[in-house]
C-alpha cells in the first residue's frame, strides 16, 4: 500500500531547513511520504538527506508582477496535479495565497501555517491600512474552505483571524516548529562586556532602529555594552533596512552587524542577552533557541514576542518603538546577573516544557493523521 503523500510549500529551502525540519520529521515517522516544493539554492542536498523528494520552483520574492503571480501560482498547480498530494502544507503567508488558489478544485486537503500576520496586519500609513484591508478579504476566502485546516502559532493572531471571519473550528494553535533542546542546552556566560544579540532579518519591524539607538543610550551612560546584529538584509521585504544604513550602524561604538547566522549556538555564547523589539511575530524562534541555550530576553509586549518572553519571568517586555525603554530594561539586566540567570534558567524550562521540537512535532503530525482520515472517509472534503 502506498504512503500518503504530503507535501510542504515553502519560500525557500533554508527556510524549510531552518524552521521546518522538526514538522517533516514527525510526518515522515507517522508514515508520510514527504515532499517539499521550494525555490531550490543551497539546502537541496540537505534536504535529500533526510530522505524528503524536493521539487524546484522558479519563484522569486524580488519584484514580483502580476505576470509572475500568474506564472507561480500555475507552476503550482502544475506540480499539485502532477504529483496528486494527498495533503499540502503551505508554510507563511505567500505560500499559504498561493498555494490556496492554486490547489482551488484539485480535490486536496490542505494545512495552512500562518508564521505570525506580520507587516501586512500592522497596517501602518495609508498602504499599510490598504494592504491588510486586502489581506483581509483574501485570508477570509482563502482560509475558509471546508477542505482547509489553519495553524497559528499564539493566540491573539487565532483571535485576529476568528475577527475577519475565519471559521474558529479550522484553526489550531501550534507553538511554532519546535526546538532541539538535546542539542541547544545552556550555555554558560562568556567573559568581557555584557553584549546583547539580535537574530533577525534587518527590517524595520524587527525594531532593528530602536535596538541600535538603545545602545548608544547605554554607551552615553557609560556602559560598555556591545551589541551584535546577525541577519540577512532582505531586499523582499518593504520595511528592509537598506544596506548603507546598516553599514552605519556597524560603524557606531560597540556595534557590530554579522550578516546570516548559520550556527546560532555560536552567536547566544558570545552573548549575555537575547533582544528582539519586533512590531509583531508569530512565534519567534530566534527568542526560543536564546532561551533554549539560558540566554535572559527582552522584547517588545507584542504578540508572539511575549508568549516566549514572559515579562519578569524569562524575559523584561517593553513598548513598540521605545528605545528609552529598551535602554532602560537591557541596563537592568546589565547590573543584575543574578536576575540575568534566573530569566534565563526560567526560560529553558519554559522551553523544555512548551516549546520543544518533540511536542510539537507530536501535534502537527496528529493534524496531518485527521485530515488523511478525513479525506478517506469522505471523498468529498477536500473537492
Amino acid at each position: 500500500m502506498a504512503l500518503p503523500k504530503l507535501l510542504f510549500l515553502v519560500t525557500d529551502d533554508r527556510y524549510f531547513i531552518s524552521h521546518r525540519l522538526p514538522m517533516a520529521r514527525a510526518a515522515k515517522s507517522a508514515g508520510f511520504e514527504v515532499h517539499v516544493g521550494t525555490r531550490v539554492k543551497s539546502f537541496g542536498a540537505a534536504i535529500r538527506s533526510e530522505g524528503y523528494i524536493v521539487h524546484d520552483l522558479p519563484w522569486e520574492k524580488l519584484k514580483r508582477t502580476p505576470f509572475d503571480i500568474i506564472k507561480d501560482i500555475w507552476a503550482i498547480r502544475l506540480l499539485y496535479q502532477s504529483l496528486k498530494p494527498d495533503i499540502v502544507h503551505h508554510i507563511a503567508l505567500v505560500p499559504v495565497m498561493f498555494g490556496q488558489i492554486a490547489a482551488t478544485g484539485l480535490g486536496i486537503a490542505t494545512v495552512n501555517t500562518i508564521a505570525g500576520l506580520g507587516s501586512g496586519f500592522i497596517g501602518r500609513g495609508f498602504k499599510g491600512k490598504l494592504l491588510k484591508s486586502g489581506l483581509v478579504i483574501a485570508l477570509r476566502t482563502l482560509l475558509s474552505r471546508r477542505s482547509s485546516i489553519t495553524v497559528v502559532q499564539n493566540a491573539d493572531d487565532r483571535a485576529a483571524l476568528q475577527s475577519i471571519g475565519v471559521p474558529s473550528d479550522s484553526i489550531r494553535l501550534v507553538a511554532g516548529s519546535g526546538v532541539d533542546t538535546d542539542l541547544l542546552k545552556p550555555l554558560p556566560e562568556p567573559e568581557g562586556p555584557i553584549t546583547i544579540g539580535i537574530a533577525a532579518r534587518m527590517l524595520e519591524d524587527k525594531g532593528i532602529r530602536p535596538l541600535v539607538e538603545a545602545q548608544a543610550l547605554l554607551r552615553k551612560k557609560g556602559l560598555n555594552t556591545q551589541l551584535l546584529l546577525a541577519g540577512d538584509y532582505d531586499p523582499t521585504n518593504r520595511s528592509a533596512i537598506k544596506i548603507e544604513e546598516l553599514q552605519a550602524f556597524a560603524r557606531q561604538p560597540g556595534v557590530e552587524w554579522l550578516g546570516h547566522i548559520e550556527d546560532i549556538a555560536a552567536l547566544w555564547a558570545r552573548c549575555h542577552i537575547a533582544a528582539l523589539p519586533s512590531r509583531r511575530e508569530g512565534l519567534p524562534k530566534a527568542l526560543l533557541e536564546a532561551a533554549s541555550l539560558g540566554r535572559p530576553l527582552v522584547a517588545t509586549d507584542v504578540p508572539g514576542c511575549r508568549d516566549v518572553a514572559v515579562d519578569g519571568e524569562t524575559g523584561l517586555l517593553v513598548p513598540v518603538d521605545d528605545a528609552k525603554a529598551l535602554a532602560s530594561a537591557i541596563e537592568t539586566l546589565v547590573r543584575d546577573p543574578a536576575l540575568r540567570a534566573k530569566l534565563g534558567a526560567n526560560g529553558r524550562r519554559r522551553v523544555e516544557k512548551l516549546f520543544s521540537s518533540t511536542a510539537i512535532g507530536t501535534e502537527i503530525a496528529a493534524i496531518y493523521r485527521d485530515m488523511a482520515e478525513l479525506r478517506i472517509a469522505d471523498p468529498q472534503f477536500a473537492v
